[in-house]
């Protein structure tokens, strides 16, 4: 899946551009001998799927749980974690498809309309995530910046129609993703993989779109959240425990923040329009095809970033962590009333049963008898 944008979901141009042209004929002189480039795309992806899925769907998960059920009061930091969750966690449903596609040798045995639902969802998680996460930085810059107004600007109901708002406009916008399925090839039916390359200029001007509005402006937008957030705290001269406590929440959100973003979406943002480039400009063959396995390197950082989030909603998420501990902690302590009571069980039976016992000689009637 190292393309962007499906071609064949573009529809022909009525004049092919020299671009075009080359780009196809490029293609197929650098696909000779590409039988190395495959089997490393295909071991990349079955190591990475192997340890994202059961980490990010369990976590993911859990999470849903404690936000859902365990959690009484919800704020709008808990409305976009939701989201946030609900979005990876249904990213790591696709998976397993992934997995025994590759495990298949790239041959895919289900219904073309699965292929088409398993690479959209790749891209809604990924520039939902990225919204997602904005929209936290922004709301700890207004309560960090400006706490006055926290209270006023920031509601639970106006969170739920942001996340909405995020949830319709990335849906609409990987829409090209469902007009693209299987293709055969190599006696084989293939997914995850592009079709005819006879639109890759205007595949490489509308990666710069989803470049510019699903990373670029949200990254800047974080950054400069960030910033603010960090001049606010260093310039404070009281410290009271309050303001460490806030401190530390803002510490813990932008250093996972930022590891997600620097980690998982730039190289792969990155890397991407380069060898778009590569394919739309005719580069070097080899420089093409370490491009491609850079790319596939990059794409499973992208897709590990489910595995990641559940880290944001313990160490910055004040309510999620109180629920998880006080949770914890009654189970722990529900847990070892009942074993001390199962095994205290019969030798009280038998002290209540021979009270006359010369140990018990003498005393009262109530330390005869169990405490609570």
């Amino acid at each position: 899946m190292s393309m962007t944008f499906p071609p064949q979901s573009l529809g022909q141009p009525p004049h092919q551009t020299i671009s075009s042209l080359n780009a196809s004929e490029c293609n197929r002189t650098c696909a000779t001998g590409g039988n190395s480039d495959q089997d490393f795309k295909s071991m990349a992806y079955i190591v990475t799927y192997c340890i994202v899925f059961p980490i990010g769907f369990l976590c993911n998960s859990v999470a849903l749980f404690v936000f859902l059920r365990l959690t009484r009061k919800r704020s709008a930091n808990t409305v976009f974690m939701i989201n946030l969750a609900l979005s990876d966690t249904a990213f790591s449903l696709t998976l397993p498809f992934r997995l025994v596609y590759y495990f298949r040798g790239s041959q895919w045995d289900f219904p073309d309309w699965l292929c088409r639902l398993c690479v959209f969802a790749f891209y809604l998680n990924l520039y939902t995530s990225v919204l997602f996460l904005t929209g936290l930085s922004v709301l700890r810059y207004i309560a960090v910046v400006h706490p006055f107004r926290n209270r006023s600007l920031v509601t639970v109901k106006r969170a739920a129609w942001i996340c909405t708002g995020i949830w319709v406009a990335v849906a609409l916008l990987s829409t090209p993703f469902l007009l693209s399925g299987t293709l055969v090839r190599g006696d084989k039916v293939r997914c995850f993989e592009p079709g005819a390359t006879k639109s890759w200029y205007r595949i490489l001007m509308l990666n710069y779109v989803a470049l510019l509005l699903g990373f670029l402006l949200p990254f800047a937008t974080i950054l400069g959240c960030y910033g603010c957030i960090m001049f606010k705290l260093v310039s404070e001269k009281k410290k009271p425990r309050k303001s460490r406590q806030n401190r530390r929440r803002s510490v813990y959100l932008v250093t996972v923040i930022l590891s997600s973003l620097l980690l998982c979406f730039l190289p792969y943002h990155l890397l991407r329009s380069l060898h778009l480039h590569a394919v739309v400009q005719c580069w070097n063959c080899r420089v093409t095809g370490w491009l491609l396995r850079m790319l596939v390197v990059s794409l499973c950082l992208a897709a590990s970033n489910s595995c990641l989030n559940p880290l944001l909603y313990y160490f910055a998420g004040e309510s999620f962590r109180t629920t998880v501990r006080t949770t914890v902690r009654s189970t722990l302590r529900s847990a070892s009333f009942s074993s001390v009571g199962q095994g205290n069980m019969p030798s009280w039976r038998k002290r209540s049963q021979y009270p006359s016992s010369s140990t018990a000689q003498g005393l009262p009637d109530i330390c005869l008898r169990p405490q609570d």
